[in-house]
């Protein structure tokens, strides 16, 4: 299934979603993710594997991390080469003073905002949603 690239059909349908639970970024050295934690992302960096995992599961493993996430999904399947998407719900975001970090997954794009500000920025993009219908 190809994703969508037009940007209006993006952001209209986009169908922004809150995943429960309280989300961390933490690292470990050597590129081994240790036992009872499973991420939800990695990235391969030089400093070594930045993993976004459940604030439990970091806890039980030692794993210290400074910035405490919720995570919303973006339930459109977005094309990987779509232009505009990440640049329209960040400057939303932005407009609103909530920090955001964002990854793309095959069939859909994921938020990290602060956990906090997690209800507020589902907000701002269901409003985003619908003024570009």
């Amino acid at each position: 299934m190809t994703g969508k690239r037009d940007l209006r059909e993006l952001l209209h349908t986009m169908r922004p979603e809150l995943n429960p639970g309280r989300y961390v970024f933490t690292t470990v050295a050597g590129g081994a993710v240790p036992d009872g934690v499973r991420p939800v992302v990695t990235v391969s960096e030089t400093e070594g594997l930045t993993l976004v995992v459940p604030e439990p599961e970091a806890a039980a493993a030692g794993l210290g991390y400074d910035f405490v996430a919720g995570w919303i999904t973006l339930r459109v399947h977005s094309a990987l080469d779509a232009v505009g998407l990440t640049a329209a719900v960040a400057l939303a975001l932005t407009d609103a003073g909530v920090s955001c970090n964002v990854v793309a997954g095959y069939h859909h794009d994921h938020l990290f905002v602060p956990y906090a500000r997690a209800s507020e920025a589902l907000e701002v993009l269901e409003v985003l949603a619908a003024e570009s219908g």
